[in-house]
C-alpha cells in the first residue's frame, strides 16, 4: 500500500501539471471503487484546479465548486499523461485538462477512492477525526504523550493509529521504532517524554528521507512520472526478519502485531 511518503511524492509530482488548469472533461470508466464514484463528480467540468494538497494519505484537488478527494488504496497510482495511450483495463478515472494533459487513476484492486466534496473539509467523515500531520509542529512529544496517556496498546499499534498521528504506516513505524531503539510491543502510555521526543524525531526523519528519495518501491508504487522510489535500499528492519541487525549483528525478530508484520532487534530495542 502506498504510504505517506509515496502519496506526498505523488502530490508533488502532479501538482505542477494541474494547478491553474481547467478541467475540460471527467471520464469515469468504472465507478465501482471503494465507494461508488458519484455522478456529481461531473461538476468538476469547467472548474480550475486551485491547489493540490495532501491530508494523511488523501490527495485533495481544490476548486471553487468543491474538492476532489482521491485515495490510492492498496495499489492505485496517478499519472499525468501528455500523450495518453488508450485506457487500459484498470484505468478507472481520468480528468482531461485545458493543457491537453490527462490525469489518470489506475487501480487494479479498486480499493482507491474518488470523492466529490462540496462542504467544509472538517465536516468530511474521512478527514474529520484525523490526528496531526507527522511532519508538522503539531506532532511533538508533548502532544504525542497527551494522546498516549493511559494507553496500554503497543506503541507500534498506536503509532499507526490515524487518530493519534496520520500517515505512519507499517514500513515507517518499523523503521522509526528501530531508529529510536524502542521495542514495538512497549505499552504506549508507559514511554517517557525523553523516549517520545526521540521517537517523534525519528518519525520525522525517516519520513523526510523517504520523501526525498521518491518513496519506497515495494510492489505497486511508482512515482507520478513513472520513476520508482529508492528508499527501499535504506530499510534497516522492515522485510528483513531473520537477517542480521545493522547495529549489533543479532538476527532480527519478525512477529505479527495488529495483524501486521513487525520486525525488530531484541538486543537494540527495549
Amino acid at each position: 500500500m502506498p504510504e505517506l511518503p509515496e502519496v506526498e511524492v505523488t502530490c508533488r509530482g502532479i501538482a505542477p501539471h494541474l494547478v491553474g488548469h481547467q478541467v475540460l472533461a471527467v471520464r469515469v470508466r468504472n465507478p465501482n471503487l471503494r465507494w461508488p464514484v458519484s455522478p456529481q463528480i461531473q461538476q468538476l467540468v469547467g472548474q480550475t484546479i486551485r491547489a493540490v494538497t495532501r491530508r494523511a494519505k488523501y490527495l485533495l484537488l481544490d476548486t471553487e465548486a468543491g474538492v476532489l478527494i482521491l485515495h490510492l488504496g492498496m495499489s492505485g497510482n496517478l499519472r499525468v499523461l501528455h500523450d495518453p495511450p488508450a485506457p487500459a483495463k484498470h484505468d478507472h478515472l481520468e480528468l482531461e485538462l485545458d493543457s491537453g494533459a490527462v490525469l489518470r487513476l489506475n487501480d487494479p484492486r479498486r480499493f482507491g477512492a474518488a470523492i466529490w466534496w462540496q462542504l467544509p473539509l472538517d465536516a468530511q467523515p474521512l478527514l474529520a477525526h484525523l490526528g496531526p500531520e507527522p511532519l508538522t509542529l503539531g506532532f511533538n512529544a508533548e502532544a504525542f504523550q497527551a494522546r498516549l496517556k493511559g494507553k496500554t496498546t503497543a506503541i507500534k499499534t498506536a503509532l499507526m493509529d490515524n487518530k493519534i498521528v496520520v500517515g505512519v504506516g507499517n514500513i515507517y513505524a518499523n523503521e522509526a521504532l528501530f531508529a529510536a531503539r524502542i521495542h514495538p510491543k512497549t505499552a504506549a502510555g508507559a514511554l517517557s517524554r525523553t523516549r517520545l521526543e526521540r521517537l517523534v524525531q525519528e518519525v520525522k526523519q525517516v519520513l523526510s528521507r523517504a520523501i526525498e528519495q521518491g518513496g519506497t518501491t515495494l510492489k505497486d508504487f511508482t512515482q507520478a512520472d513513472g520513476k520508482p522510489g529508492y528508499f527501499v535500499q535504506q530499510l534497516h528492519v522492515y522485510g528483513r526478519g531473520g537477517e542480521p541487525c545493522v547495529a549489533c549483528g543479532q538476527a532480527l525478530t519478525e512477529i505479527k502485531l495488529g495483524q501486521r508484520a513487525t520486525v525488530f532487534c531484541r538486543r537494540c530495542q527495549k
